[in-house]
């Protein structure tokens, strides 16, 4: 800065900057010393000071001039970790978006002697004050959206490419852009955006692109049907997750969004929402080495800079709901299955004692949604919780089998159930079941959550829950043109108002014998729920296999032979995989076939859901055994 410079900001003469920093200041008002003073050591003014500055040595200082610090956490982790390694020190100025202070910044680097600056401008305009760092031989590198053509810059155009990209990946062709107004990097995304359609031979059209400046772009996302969004920001993005929320869109089910993702604090795990991160650190790390390359007069390493960015998670991006996969939704009981193992199972006057037991989530809903979902299919289960511990394993296990909970309520007013089964050496079991908030589970839950049956294949109906529930589940199913599977559980009597919406029935031979007293063989048995509207009767039989008829088969088929640790699951093993095999196009007796595998597979360890088998290894042993039974 020099004494012109300085007189021009005080509005004084130049001799009268001189006379009051060489202290010759007695006829000068104390107003004008007072403003010249300030200004004098705001801008870090010395007299003579380009004379005493001019050096050649070397300080091992570099600055970095920041238009915003508070925003550049991972830029300046990686400039000052190349710094260290090395030797240099460095200096930190934040202009704090304001043109005057990163003027005070410069003189105060250039003051400072500091041998490189990187420098991310206020604005365009600043570009002028280079001559201050130019006339001290102080090389700098520009930085940032305000900097020149030729300046260092992150490639915000492939990320806005990439993550357009992602998109269409999955299947998306109803996309927007969601951009901050005014700000190169959306321009940028923008550019990138509109490549990425181009490649793709999707037509782009203005109406693609939202800005937070129009008042109707939400009702634009509602109005033209939307399934896919990219946001320029992180914060745009939270703000329209925020506003999707309050009109009960659901995400990603109903509409996918991905964001470029800048210094978001990693504690921010919630939404979850997909995003590729800025490379700030890598760019950081680049840029440093290059200034201190110029600065010790060394060759470049590397002339560009470029940094592979990897989406950090698909939690906010699915297809397209006309594109979707048919799902299978499951109405019934969650609990925690408490199994204690015994050499015999417990009966009257007789009391039996155990040191081993295991503790899992289960209840037929819970098992036959994980095990359908292990099979490969996207799953709904609808039931309820309570507010206790127990509950958070119920959604841990859900969460880690990827099954869809948007169905599963909290009752404030009971526990999660309980089901505490005994199981004999020889695998057979008996089960007592504390129903809980089981119990709990209305129509009106159903009605709640009417839009998880959208798209749905099959709905798989334990009758761990009320009757007039498992109706309004059955009804609804068949509203959207599922298919109904019922396992009766706990019933002495079926009424007939929901037989009547069910296709396949699948009771175990205790189970029919008490439904149906007073009719002896397994046809009778099975005609007298045909006759009632069913199309499909299957009885499990245990360790001898199944009876199945329905119109047009009937036969017993054989159970696989597997060692039976634990029976516990094999019903719910085999009518996931049952429902699984029929959503693959497999008929009805190649489904029945596969499921016995898997019902085999549960049996043979411990506890349920440990014991699901998924579809990858399930195919693989029926491959070597039947291998004309997988054709799919």
């Amino acid at each position: 800065m020099t004494i012109k410079e300085i007189a021009g900001l005080a509005g004084v003469s130049i001799s009268t900057v001189s006379k009051i920093v060489n202290s010759k200041d007695e006829n000068i008002n104390a107003e004008t010393r007072n403003r010249v003073l300030k200004i004098v050591k705001e801008y870090n003014y010395t007299p003579y000071s380009s004379a005493k500055i001019a050096s050649t040595a070397k300080t091992f200082v570099l600055g970095v001039l920041l238009k915003s610090a508070s925003k550049s956490r991972l830029l300046l982790d990686g400039i000052m970790s190349t710094a260290r390694e090395n030797g240099y020190h460095i200096l930190i100025c934040d202009s704090i978006n304001s043109a005057q202070e990163e003027l005070k910044n410069i003189t105060a680097l250039c003051k400072n002697k500091v041998d490189g600056v990187i420098w991310d401008p206020v604005s365009s305009q600043s570009l002028c004050h280079g001559h201050h760092f130019a006339k001290l031989n102080i090389t700098y590198a520009v930085c940032g959206s305000s900097a020149p053509d030729n300046s260092y810059c992150i490639d915000f155009s492939s990320l806005g490419y990439q993550a357009a990209r992602i998109l269409v990946e999955y299947k998306h062709h109803k996309i927007a852009c969601l951009l901050s107004p005014g700000t190169h990097r959306s321009q940028l995304i923008l550019e990138g955006f509109k490549k990425c359609l181009y490649d793709n031979q999707i037509p782009f059209t203005d109406s693609m692109v939202l800005s937070t400046d129009s008042e109707s772009w939400y009702s634009d996302i509602v109005a033209r049907k939307l399934t896919g969004i990219l946001c320029s920001h992180f914060s745009l993005c939270l703000a329209l997750y925020e506003q999707l929320d309050k009109f009960h869109y659901r995400i990603p089910y109903d509409i996918s969004l991905i964001t470029l993702k800048d210094d978001v604090p990693g504690e921010i795990q919630y939404p979850g929402i997909s995003g590729i991160p800025v490379p700030y650190y890598e760019f950081g790390k680049f840029i440093c080495r290059h200034l201190i390359e110029e600065c010790e007069k060394r060759e470049f390493s590397d002339l560009s800079f470029y940094q592979t960015s990897i989406l950090d998670h698909t939690a906010s991006l699915d297809v397209p709901y006309p594109n979707r996969s048919p799902k299978i939704v499951v109405v019934g009981g969650i609990n925690i299955d408490v199994t204690l193992n015994l050499d015999e199972l417990p009966h009257s006057g007789k009391a039996v004692s155990t040191s081993r037991s295991t503790t899992f989530p289960g209840g037929k809903g819970v098992n036959q949604a994980i095990g359908a979902a292990r099979l490969g299919h996207p799953v709904s289960l609808i039931g309820k919780v309570g507010t206790d511990y127990d509950s958070a394993l119920i959604y841990s296990a859900m969460k880690e089998n990827g099954v869809d909970i948007q169905g599963i309520g909290r009752d404030l007013s009971a526990s999660t159930g309980k089901a505490y089964i005994h199981v004999q050496n020889d695998g057979e079991s008996t089960i007592s079941i504390l129903t809980g908030a089981n119990q709990n589970v209305t129509a009106q839950d159903i009605i709640n959550n009417e839009r998880l049956f959208e798209n749905a294949g099959y709905c798989l109906l334990p009758t761990e829950i009320p009757d007039f529930t498992i109706e309004t589940a059955a009804q609804t199913a068949k509203k959207y043109g599922a298919r109904t599977i019922l396992k009766p559980t706990l019933l002495d009597r079926i009424p007939d108002f929901i037989l009547k919406n069910i296709d396949i029935f699948i009771p175990n031979q205790i189970e029919m014998i008490s439904l149906c007293p007073g009719i002896r063989t397994l046809p009778d048995q099975a005609d007298c729920f045909l006759s009632k509207g069913v199309s499909t009767v299957i009885i499990t039989l245990g360790h001898r296999g199944c009876y199945v008829k329905s119109n047009g088969l009937e036969r017993y088929y054989p159970a696989v032979g597997f060692v039976s640790v634990d029976n516990t699951g094999a019903a719910d093993a085999f009518i996931s995989a049952l429902a699984s095999y029929l959503l693959y196009g497999y008929s009805l007796d190649e489904a029945i076939r596969i499921a016995s595998y898997a019902a085999g597979f549960c049996t043979s360890r411990q506890g349920v859901v440990p014991a699901l088998i998924d579809r990858s290894s399930l195919e693989t042993y029926i491959k070597k055994v039947e291998p004309d039974l997988i054709h799919r």
